[in-house]
């Protein structure tokens, strides 16, 4: 991330800072425009940055020949300062994680959502526009709950290594199923802990509105809830060495990975992963298939529930005798959890559908 953050600032942030909090001089180190130079070193970055700063905008330039530009010496908020890479790294994760949000959603809706899940009884008024409504004011609260972490790796408190090599080369390719483990055993943890019904109504019942999501649906939670399932992903640096370029790969297939497994079409049946088909069981059925990644920690804590076979034929998926056994579960099930379903106000698109099916 502190690479992300060197080369928002050459492209925008530091003219953003220089506006709103100008410094009282220009350093006359600063290029008049941005350098592209391969021969160019450390003499040719403005002496204001420093520190971590300095060693970011070292990477960026050995990397794809960036300096910074005139603007870099125009803030009395230099790029090392603390509070001004929070700040920066708050915007950056919230437009960065609604640009993701809103391309992957809308690739996945458009490419491979399955659009009878419309004729679904329950379907949602209004789902799709609510679900996104909920992203929309969920991805502020969520951004500002994760930059801290960015931070610490921003200034250099965990474990994030430069070389790809740096800790050999079978770690380097352990790294990866590693993180999968981890993450994947703390989500289901924090996820099974979600549904305690002491928390369950405050923090991820926003999330379970959606009886069948589409992708749109993958980041539409409580701010608190969405951060809190993400955690792992951030304590994994922490506590592990993990090579800094995967750390921002793994940021962006984490957010891809939960909009696949909302998109509704079940591809493949696997006993291992935990994709839609198993998604949508936990969606219909709330205490099953915690998971994120794989069906492991679900078997091994007792809530795994394989995906109704019928989901995996199209001639089967949207019948009339699968859809009549998933609503009379769920709404036993939602009963238990929530009481009465008051919370939702279903479209009844399906009723007419589901009359007309053998």
């Amino acid at each position: 991330m502190d690479i992300v953050l060197s080369l928002c600032d050459t492209l925008f942030l530091d003219r953003f800072y220089a506006t709103v909090l100008p410094a009282t001089k220009l350093s006359s180190s600063s290029p008049d425009v941005f350098a592209y130079s391969k021969n160019a070193n450390v003499s040719g970055i403005p002496s204001s940055i420093e520190g971590h700063a300095l060693n970011s905008a070292v990477q960026l330039e050995q990397l794809i020949g960036l300096l910074p530009g005139k603007y870099a010496d125009l803030s009395m908020l230099a790029r090392d300062d603390a509070a001004r890479q929070f700040f920066s790294l708050f915007l950056i994760t919230w437009v960065f994680g609604c640009l993701l949000y809103f391309i992957s959603s809308t690739l996945s809706y458009i490419f491979v959502f399955d659009k009878d899940t419309f004729k679904h009884p329950k379907f949602l008024k209004n789902q799709i526009r609510q679900e996104i409504w909920v992203s929309v004011k969920s991805h502020p609260g969520m951004s500002l709950l994760t930059a801290p972490f960015f931070l610490a790796e921003v200034r250099g408190y965990t474990l994030l290594f430069d070389g790809a090599h740096d800790y050999g080369k079978f770690y380097f390719f352990f790294q990866f199923p590693l993180f999968l483990l981890f993450t994947d055993g703390l989500i289901y943890l924090i996820h099974r802990g979600l549904h305690h019904p002491s928390i369950y109504r405050y923090l991820h019942k926003s999330h379970h509105k959606w009886i069948m999501p589409s992708p749109y649906a993958s980041h539409a939670f409580h701010p608190v809830d969405g951060w809190a399932q993400s955690l792992p992903y951030h304590l994994f640096p922490l506590v592990l060495p993990l090579w800094k370029y995967a750390y921002v790969g793994l940021f962006v297939f984490v957010n891809i990975w939960t909009v696949m497994i909302h998109d509704g079409e079940y591809v493949a049946n696997s006993p291992i992963i935990n994709g839609a088909a198993c998604h949508t069981m936990h969606h219909l059925y709330f205490n099953y298939n915690y998971g994120q990644f794989t069906t492991l920690w679900d078997r091994l804590g007792g809530s795994y529930r394989p995906p109704n076979l019928e989901l995996f034929y199209k001639e089967t998926k949207m019948s009339k005798d699968e859809i009549d056994k998933q609503v009379k579960e769920m709404e036993q099930m939602v009963k238990e959890v929530e009481g009465d379903d008051t919370f939702r106000e279903y479209a009844g698109n399906g009723d007419a559908e589901l009359r007309k099916r053998k």
